[in-house]
């Protein structure tokens, strides 16, 4: 492909060479370009890419793409641009075809939920026929393939390269979570978006290598709905407003505490055989009764989200009512329903504020006990360890502290700033260090009532230990237990997850 169809459309100045250069392949990986190739110069927070110039013009390189001067040697075209992730998102658009036009794309953003509405928004189109791709904090599903996400928000090149296996691969939508990185580093720049979903927003990803602000943050944030036909937003979040001022698209709301286009009345929590969920009437432009086996209200919101795309995508609400009745997010409230006495779900909690978000919604169906299983990553920030510990002492009845991922520290080290934070309050503990034996611990001495809730790993099937990741996936974990148990001995058990 000649370099000029490239760079079609925004501008430019051809430091040398020709725009008739043509283009075998694109890279922003220095140790991957071939002759041939174009390659994109990306000053990052890490490694500047402009520093491996001289080193891919040797290996026949065809074309640099640039936002700063370089060291020009042999025969190569030197292109000039203001920001050069921009345009990586605009010509990987272009090289690829423009997959993202030959699909409904549909992007999500907001601090919470995101998640779990990719997979119920997928699940819903999935029932409908509409071939479906996923691009999100777990993974990217492609339809061929499942591959372990790096990213919330993958790069542009390599999302573009995906969307096109999408299209490729014979698919028709495609959701994705757009995190406020991904926006601020223009890793969307190209896609085009025909809907996008604002969840809701809270202090969240404010530092040094994040954003400088709450108010930068949001206005990340809010550069979505700048790109997109229509914009979906929650109208009970205190800053939907904000988004709303800010977005250039058709406006459609959900909620439940104010009038919106799909909204939720008559909320009620159930517990059954195990399972927590919700119940809502939906009134708007779709009427009827809707559940989902998922806990807290939370789960209301997100499920009001699915609805309205999928509802905008002609899915019969028939479908939509089957889809959430059975939905299950991996690592995400994922309950294992081995009991009809107790309830254990696998959570992705991770930090104090999302396992409090957690209990609290947990508190709304009065268990006899909320037991808490987790543990806290090495190499990270001591004071989440102290906040998580003392969450959870004082929101619920009994902890029981492990190991998460140990990293390159010592375990007991972990536990120790755990039990500082538990420590300020009055909550009873036990410390068991090996994440296996806690667990076996919770389920084997599980009383009637009980909501236990194993944290912090969540979807991950790995234990990261002094540089090395183990094979450690929770539900293997518990299906061991169960093999390895007399399970007359555990409280009403009644295994429906792995029969």
């Amino acid at each position: 492909m000649k370099l000029s169809e490239l760079l079609h459309g925004f501008e430019y100045e051809i430091l040398c060479g020709s725009p008739d250069t043509e283009v075998l392949d694109i890279k922003n990986d220095s140790r991957l370009v071939c002759g041939g190739d174009l390659f994109f110069c990306i000053a990052g927070a890490v490694s500047d890419g402009h520093k491996y110039a001289a080193d891919v013009m040797e290996k026949g390189a065809s074309v640099l793409i640039v936002e700063k001067e370089v060291d020009i040697k042999g025969n190569v075209t030197v292109v000039k641009v203001e920001s050069s992730r921009k345009a990586m998102g605009m010509i990987s658009s272009r090289f690829y075809g423009e997959p993202s036009k030959q699909l409904t794309v549909i992007g999500i953003t907001g601090t919470k939920g995101k998640t779990t509405t990719t997979y119920m928004i997928r699940e819903m189109l999935e029932a409908a026929g509409k071939k479906t791709g996923l691009i999100g904090t777990i993974e990217i599903i492609d339809g061929k393939d499942h591959i372990h996400a790096k990213n919330t928000t993958p790069e542009s090149l390599e999302l573009h390269k995906k969307l096109k296996d999408m299209v490729d691969n014979g698919l028709s939508c495609v959701v994705m979570e757009v995190s406020s990185q991904g926006l601020m580093l223009d890793r969307v720049a190209g896609v085009d978006f025909d809907y996008a979903i604002y969840t809701n927003l809270s202090k969240d990803h404010i530092g040094p290598n994040e954003h400088s602000s709450f108010e930068e943050y949001m206005m990340w944030k809010s550069k979505l709905f700048t790109m997109c036909r229509v914009g979906i937003f929650n109208v009970d979040d205190g800053h939907a407003g904000y988004m709303i001022d800010e977005s250039d698209c058709e406006i459609v709301t959900y909620g439940m505490d104010h009038e919106a286009d799909y909204k939720a009345n008559a909320f009620e929590l159930y517990s059954e055989d195990g399972v927590l969920g919700i119940s809502y009437d939906l009134s708007g432009r779709l009427e009827g009764h809707i559940d989902v086996d998922l806990p807290g209200e939370f789960s209301v919101h997100n499920s009001l989200a699915a609805v309205a795309i999928a509802d905008l995508l002609d899915v019969q609400f028939d479908n939509i009512r089957d889809i959430l009745k059975k939905i299950k997010v991996r690592g995400r409230v994922e309950m294992i329903p081995i009991s009809d006495a107790f309830t254990i779900m696998i959570d992705y909690a991770h930090n104090a504020m999302a396992l409090e978000s957690l209990l609290c919604a947990l508190k709304c169906y009065k268990p006899e006990r909320i037991v808490s299983l987790f543990g806290c990553g090495g190499d990270r920030a001591r004071d989440r360890r102290f906040e998580m510990g003392e969450v959870s002492g004082n929101m619920s009845d009994f902890t029981i502290i492990t190991s998460d991922n140990p990293r390159f520290e010592d375990p007991l080290d972990i536990i120790k700033d755990i039990k500082t934070g538990i420590g300020k309050t009055d909550g009873t503990y036990i410390e068991i260090p090996d994440r296996k034996e806690a667990m076996r611990y919770a389920i084997m001495n599980a009383r009637q009532g009980d909501v236990i809730v194993f944290a912090g790993k969540g979807h991950e099937d790995y234990q990261e230990i002094k540089g090395v990741k183990h094979h450690m996936d929770e539900r293997d974990l518990i299906r061991e237990i169960l093999e390895e148990e007399d399970v007359t001995k555990i409280c009403g058990y009644n295994n429906r997850y792995f029969a």
